[in-house]
């Protein structure tokens, strides 16, 4: 083999593997981050399908707008608005590690993907028919941690509160579930972003611990018919939580008394003979 075609093999090597390194690299950041609320040709999640997101705006916009969305929603840019607005509320995160160039490389990723027949980013693929009281039973269980994830992952209720579990209603470092169905668009929707949080906190807590299809449905069922609820856990879980500590403080300082009573009566009358036999 001739020095010239040595030099020119490897100026392609040198070419070609940074490209495909990063072609992986983003597809892992897009399956870690953005696969909760986007699909590319399966439809709307939460946010918009990223095919049509592409074929809608310019490059440049798109790399804006993916690094820091909340600085172009501050700008007051119409299309950033219409977003939100159709994401009901929700804001897309400023997402981590999410650099100009792992920007550059989303994107391309995104744009050979929606030239595909079938993308491999569809979403997840959730049964349709109608939940039952079991399956409601089942998600109730897995909610509250009687029924452990085969993963090995925490119960929702150690971080959650939701309104149809009745007593305290759950944690307080994650919000309020009750409307979490509604809230995030339905079945479809909440069923992606359970496969793949898209939080810092819960990708944190479930990238080695990850729910599996037969833990997703049940909890589906759960937050389904906990949208019927009219009134979420916080405000009603506070109140009983603060009337079963009140009453429990009642009843610790009567218990404490009664305990006592005897005692300060031995006290009092040691005190009273010894006073009587020093008058004496």
């Amino acid at each position: 083999m001739s020095p010239q075609r040595c030099l020119l093999i490897a100026v392609l090597i040198v070419l070609v593997l940074p490209r495909n390194a990063a072609a992986q690299s983003a597809n892992e950041f897009f399956q870690q981050n953005c696969t909760a609320c986007h699909t590319i040709g399966g439809g709307r999640l939460v946010g918009p399908d990223l095919k049509e997101a592409v074929q809608h705006k310019d490059r440049a916009w798109l790399e804006h707008f993916i690094q820091d969305p909340e600085a172009v929603l501050n700008s007051g840019d119409p299309y950033a608005l219409q977003l939100k607005k159709d994401a009901n509320g929700i804001v897309m995160p400023k997402m981590p590690g999410l650099t100009p160039e792992m920007a550059k490389a989303l994107l391309d990723m995104i744009e050979a993907k929606s030239n595909l027949p079938n993308s491999g980013a569809t979403g997840v693929s959730i049964s349709e028919p109608p939940f039952t009281p079991s399956d409601i039973l089942t998600g109730t269980e897995i909610f509250l941690g009687k029924r452990k994830l085969s993963q090995g992952g925490p119960p929702c209720v150690s971080c959650h509160t939701l309104g149809s579990i009745g007593g305290f209603g759950g944690g307080r470092l994650g919000p309020d579930l009750t409307q979490v169905y509604k809230r995030l668009g339905g079945r479809k929707s909440l069923g992606a972003w359970l496969s793949a949080p898209a939080t810092t906190t819960m990708q944190s807590v479930f990238r080695n611990h990850s729910l599996q299809k037969e833990e997703i449905l049940p909890l589906l069922a759960v937050f389904e018919n906990s949208s019927r609820q009219s009134q979420p856990a916080n405000s009603s879980s506070q109140i009983r939580f603060f009337l079963a500590g009140f009453a429990g403080a009642v009843l610790g300082l009567a218990l404490m008394g009664w305990i006592w009573r005897g005692r300060i009566r031995t006290v009092r009358r040691s005190l009273v003979t010894s006073a009587q036999r020093g008058a004496a």
